[in-house]
């Protein structure tokens, strides 16, 4: 066996994944006493070195890819994704690039490539996009129409509400979100309006129930095809293990004719 086939069966050890999981909520409870004053006046040194540990890890952790992987290392999204947000830590102080180095809790989001539930939501999230983004433009068209119909209804006296059309559509959106709807909003318009709730009950319904409600669907549809598929995958490399090990037994029989 090569040491390049070596590496790549030792990183798929579970016990090289689980200990990576744990380097990673370590680092991010590192990450998070670096923003207190208080810990870095006490132990600054000490935890700005074990944060350097945690990135010597992941810096070892992705050569160690590249190295068992080769090109293929840069096919995968999930490699990519981890290449970047190991390398962000790289980026050197001065000329305003500082600020991406407090990015650098993104590493904490590596969580999702080790752990493989947490990596089927995000897959099943993302394949739901193209659908989500149909839900997205008619949720658009519909705010857009709203916020023209309560400019001019209610813009005149309720200015800074309904004034322009953004912020009608941020009122609108609040409205959606049910926060404060009725006190805050509503309930006032129809002081002056008694019959608004004619518009604003029907645009609850519609945008808060159904619309909302149908990309809550989507997503975990996608999640459902996203799960199904990696148990058809499991099932397949099962079922080739099984034929394998059939053909070994069956050769050796031969041998012993």
């Amino acid at each position: 066996m090569s040491l390049r086939q070596q590496t790549a069966d030792f990183l798929a050890r579970p016990i090289v994944g689980r200990t990576l999981l744990a380097v990673i909520v370590f680092n991010a409870i590192i990450l998070g006493l670096e923003t207190s004053d208080t810990v870095m006046a006490q132990a600054g040194n000490l935890i700005l070195t074990l944060d350097s540990i945690c990135l010597a890890i992941f810096t070892v952790e992705i050569a160690a890819k590249l190295f068992a992987q080769g090109r293929n290392f840069f096919r995968s999204g999930w490699n990519l994704f981890d290449f970047i947000i190991v390398a962000v830590a790289f980026v050197p102080n001065g000329q305003g690039l500082s600020v991406l180095r407090a990015f650098r809790i993104l590493r904490v989001l590596r969580v999702i490539s080790v752990a493989p539930s947490l990596r089927r939501v995000v897959e099943g999230f993302i394949t739901a996009l193209p659908g989500m983004g149909s839900v997205f433009l008619l949720m658009g068209i519909i705010f857009y129409i709203g916020a023209v119909v309560t400019t001019k209804l209610f813009g005149a006296a309720f200015p800074e509400w309904f004034g322009t059309l953004g912020r009608s559509g941020y009122s609108l959106f609040q409205i959606m979100t049910l926060e404060s709807w009725s006190m805050g909003i509503v309930r006032p318009v129809m002081e002056i309006y008694p019959y608004a709730w004619a518009f604003f009950l029907p645009f609850i319904l519609v945008t808060t129930f159904a619309v909302v409600n149908l990309l809550v669907g989507l997503i975990v549809n996608s999640m459902q095809d996203a799960h199904h598929q990696e148990d058809i995958a499991a099932t397949d490399a099962h079922r080739d293990e099984v034929l394998a090990k059939l053909e070994a037994i069956e050769a050796r029989l031969d041998a012993l004719k």
